[in-house]
């Protein structure tokens, strides 16, 4: 029975990337419909497929992250996952897809789960943007903050998986990838020509198109944007990545897992303290 992967919205459901890869299921509307409709959908999901993997954004309305966690509360389920990486949107997305591939092949639920935290480290994500001003998720200088207010002002920035910022220019680039990736573009309010660029400057094996997701706009501030994402697109590798791991059980639920932590109870390893050094008996006096 495979593992259902969950996206929060229809936009974070992108298209199938093979025929092995599991369609999302998205639970959209879950702060507007009422309580028991919404424990009703999640019930019937673990009902039908064991596990469930809920990926969210950070831009994730804090009313729907809630309804989650109270969701998750009511059905005393360890059977739920929440995962809420520190990626932008798009990044998101790709992340949920990447799970969905890996939800066709005999990873367990533990192991498919904890797998989001370590492709995520192979996320390279960004976007260009028309300004800077309220984009808090990045370090921006007070340099870039008052070119920001120059008509005609470009930036690229890239959040993940070490922050970057450039003036968009065409001598220009960011540091990406030293690995063979794919491009995926999402515009918004901007021409896509220097994001589209980085194809080449990353030595991408190619560039694909997808809707920009809602929450973008919130995320980096404007929706004066192209947001960008390179990522690892084959199957076969991403299952080498995860299978290369070590897998452990978790101590609390009993779940093979990767990494230090389980996705599905969050409980980490017991830290084991030392045993106190033994007190010197007094020597007798021969």
């Amino acid at each position: 029975m495979p593992t259902a992967i969950a996206v929060t919205s229809a936009d974070l459901a992108l298209p199938p990337q093979d025929e092995r890869t599991m369609p999302a299921v998205v639970l959209a509307g879950l702060d507007r419909h009422p309580l028991d409709h919404a424990l009703t959908e999640l019930s019937d999901l673990i009902e039908s497929y064991g596990h469930v993997v809920v990926v969210c954004s950070a831009a994730t309305p804090e009313p729907v992250v809630r309804r989650l966690y109270t969701l998750r509360s009511l059905l005393e389920s360890d059977r739920i996952a929440l995962l809420r990486p520190e990626l932008p949107p798009l990044g998101v997305a790709v992340l949920g897809r990447q799970l969905r591939q890996l939800a066709s092949c005999d990873l367990s639920p533990g192991v498919l789960a904890s797998a989001g935290r370590l492709l995520a480290h192979y996320i390279h994500a960004g976007a260009v943007l028309g300004s800077v001003a309220r984009l808090d998720r990045v370090p921006v200088g007070l340099k870039a903050h008052a070119k920001s207010w120059v008509p005609g002002s470009q930036f690229a920035v890239l959040a993940h998986p070490e922050p970057q910022l450039v003036k968009v220019a065409p001598e220009v680039t960011l540091k990406g990838p030293e690995f063979s990736t794919w491009l995926l573009l999402a515009k918004g309010q901007l021409p896509g020509d220097w994001a589209a660029g980085l194809g080449t400057a990353w030595q991408a094996q190619g560039v694909r198109e997808t809707a920009l997701p809602a929450e973008s706009r919130a995320w980096w501030g404007t929706g004066r944007m192209v947001e960008f994402c390179a990522h690892l697109d084959d199957l076969s590798v991403l299952y080498q990545l995860v299978t290369s791991v070590r897998q452990s059980s978790c101590h609390w639920c009993g779940l093979d897992v990767i990494g230090d932590r389980c996705v599905f109870c969050s409980a980490v390893p017991p830290v084991h303290e030392p045993p106190a050094p033994r007190a010197l008996e007094p020597r007798t006096p021969a």
